[in-house]
């Protein structure tokens, strides 16, 4: 999902003599990556319906039989598009921290908006979309980033199979931080740092009345809000 440069992506570019064009070859990855690239750009910015493969082609500066002979058809390719930005989010997100558990949260919350930050494209492609977009492969995949998450929060906390106030009050709060992560992306009228602190502060407001509501999450972790 990285950038790629127009010697990389095989594109004609002239010699240094000006005489003739030369072509760089890629390898299979790297050509299947260009092209994931511009298709996660192309379906941030539009409904998955409303991007052809010819589109796909020409911002990768590739051709339509191309991307054919890598995906077969534009769903083929959006299901690429978006398990290669789910994959990428999760690796951010597995455990790397130490610390209290809220201590950990908000280093996974870095790593989180960093990802946000870096792929943007990939990040509004993987959450946006209209209904018809979240069901069958491609909501699996969604889906799938949101179950690892809550598993990954609940292994912090030491919680095996999390009871329905606990599970509720962590899949809210996951859906707030991929809103913020949206807003933040379209209006950058906060610093990022602060975005994130209040983010751990809301959890900690969250568990916290959890904490009324089901006595079993009462002391899971240390509520105060971080500082």
């Amino acid at each position: 999902m990285g950038v790629i440069s127009r010697a990389e992506s095989g594109q004609k570019i002239p010699d240094r003599a000006g005489t003739r064009p030369v072509r760089r070859r890629l390898s299979v990855d790297r050509r299947r990556e260009e092209l994931i690239t511009a298709a996660l750009e192309l379906f941030s910015r539009r409904e998955a319906e409303d991007v052809s493969i010819d589109d796909v082609a020409t911002a990768a500066g590739a051709s339509r039989a191309l991307v054919y002979h890598y995906f077969g058809g534009k769903q083929e390719l959006y299901v690429a598009s978006l398990r290669s930005a789910a994959e990428e989010l999760e690796a951010r997100l597995r455990t790397q921290g130490t610390g209290q558990p809220l201590e950990r949260l908000s280093q996974g919350l870095t790593r989180y908006f960093d990802f946000v930050e870096e792929h943007a494209a990939g990040f509004a492609a993987l959450l946006k979309g209209g209904p018809a977009n979240r069901a069958g492969e491609v909501g699996e995949i969604v889906e799938g980033v949101r179950r690892r998450l809550l598993r990954l929060i609940t292994d912090e906390m030491r919680v095996g199979d999390p009871g329905p106030v606990l599970r509720i009050t962590l899949r809210s709060w996951i859906a707030s931080v991929e809103t913020a992560g949206l807003d933040w992306l379209e209006h950058r009228d906060i610093e990022r740092s602060e975005l994130e602190r209040m983010l751990v502060d809301h959890m900690a407001a969250l568990l916290e009345v959890a904490g009324r509501h089901d006595h079993a999450v009462r002391g899971l972790i240390e509520v105060e809000p971080a500082s």
